[in-house]
């Protein structure tokens, strides 16, 4: 059969010739490239993707099919560019290939691109606009315009679930879902946690009327400062309740206590992000999804840094002394990823327990 023929068109001008997978139709979005050699479903399953064309630093995609155990959310993402795609996996698990996978959720896609050279052009030119297309466009104004805007409300749930604990239950947390991955649940439920799941626009009374022995802010997707009802919810909720934050629940939080946010030149996306803790000089190696940072000092008198970036020395943490309250920017959840940090769990149980400076 022959292949349709498909073309990437980057907003500075480069355009890459490659076939047409996935859904047969033209998609514009943020491009960022993400690192995994594995765990390419979790990625297209990560809420936080919304609104984005993600490329695949990998070379071959999709070769252990499509396994529905091991999503992690809603598809969200604009577009999905590989170097190859897999038509026949090989996998005891797999139920059916990539590109059916993305027909299936209209997800459009191209394969048979240099995806190293695109990576290289957005670590020196930083994240930039692109569309995927059947031929490139007489005119870049589409592209030029396009903005990743509104999407907490798209990826977060519209209604409260409530998901029981593994064993006794021995604490109440409620979640609250800006585009949540299946795993932070899970890592929840299986410490003893009964969790209610809440949407994004719930106010920080009717969380507080659950009576939750702790609340957790979730990863997301977008620009954190757009979000201005979730920041003024949060700033009610510190300090009346433990509070442990993913993510973009890390920034949200930072905004509420009087932080800043700034745009990253090409953010942390991959499951080889090594943070330092402040402090000890220990290292972990985490799982990133984000183009968006805490900057530190603009919250200095009111937390206090506990993971840096080792790269860069961005900011991947903050503990907010007597406020019963700690984030990061990494996923401990991580799935798949690595599990270095999936003791911070731990320690949010910890908190809710009476422990106030368990992350301190």
């Amino acid at each position: 059969m022959e292949m349709e023929k498909a073309y990437l068109v980057l907003r500075n001008g480069d355009v890459f010739e490659g076939t047409r997978i996935g859904a047969a139709r033209d998609t514009v979005g943020e491009l960022v490239f993400t690192t995994g050699v594995v765990g390419y479903l979790e990625t297209l399953t990560d809420p936080s993707y919304a609104g984005q064309i993600v490329v695949q630093t990998f070379p071959l995609i999709g070769n252990y099919g499509v396994i529905e155990e091991d999503f992690e959310g809603v598809s969200a993402l604009n577009g999905y560019v590989v170097g190859e795609c897999c038509p026949h996996p090989s996998n005891f698990r797999s139920q059916y290939d990539l590109d059916a996978y993305l027909k299936a959720k209209n997800i459009p896609g191209i394969a048979g691109v240099d995806t190293r050279e695109i990576t290289r052009i957005i670590r020196e030119q930083g994240v930039m606009n692109a569309a995927i297309c059947s031929a490139p466009p007489a005119s870049m104004a589409e592209i030029n315009a396009y903005a990743v805007r509104g999407v907490v409300p798209q990826v977060s749930c519209k209604t409260p679930a409530v998901y029981p604990a593994v064993g006794a239950a021995r604490f109440h947390v409620v979640l609250v879902d800006y585009g949540a991955k299946r795993n932070i649940i899970r890592s929840l439920c299986a410490r003893g946690g009964r969790v209610t799941v809440v949407p994004q626009d719930t106010s920080a009374e009717a969380i507080l009327a659950l009576a939750p022995d702790g609340v957790m802010l979730s990863n997301g997707p977008g620009d954190p400062e757009e979000n201005t009802f979730c920041i003024a919810q949060i700033a009610k909720l510190i300090g009346s309740v433990p509070l442990f934050g993913i993510c973009l629940g890390h920034q949200l939080t930072a905004l509420a206590m009087g932080g800043k946010t700034v745009k990253m030149k090409y953010g942390h996306r991959g499951a080889n992000q090594p943070v330092t803790a402040v402090g000890d000089h220990q290292t972990y190696i985490t799982s990133q999804n984000h183009g968006y940072a805490v900057l530190a000092e603009s919250v200095a008198g009111v937390a206090r840094e506990t993971y840096r970036n080792a790269n860069d020395g961005s900011c991947e943490g903050l503990y907010y002394p007597g406020k019963r309250c700690f984030t990061v920017q990494f996923h401990p959840e991580a799935c798949a990823g690595p599990c270095d940090t999936s003791f911070l769990f731990d320690k949010f149980f910890a908190m809710m327990g009476g422990d106030e400076d368990a992350e301190g």
